[in-house]
């Protein structure tokens, strides 16, 4: 590989990879979004499906089920 394609294209793909990850933290610590984790995790639960126990059809199928016919 060329010497140029790592001072021209790699090393400033890098540091606007990492500027774009700081400036997502900071953005995300500004905006109040990582405050609470815990609850923000819990959010995705609803009276139907308590947190802990699985109730998705998807997890839940038979062990026994047919396979498809192709």
């Amino acid at each position: 590989m060329p010497e140029w394609f790592l001072y021209f294209v790699a090393l400033p793909m890098a540091l606007l990879i990492v500027a774009s990850a700081v400036y997502g933290l900071y953005w995300a610590s500004k905006k109040g979004q990582l405050q609470d984790l815990e609850e923000g995790a819990k959010i995705i639960f609803d009276d139907e499906e308590p947190i802990g126990r699985a109730t998705d059809q998807v997890l839940n199928q038979p062990k026994t089920a047919k396979p498809l016919k192709t």
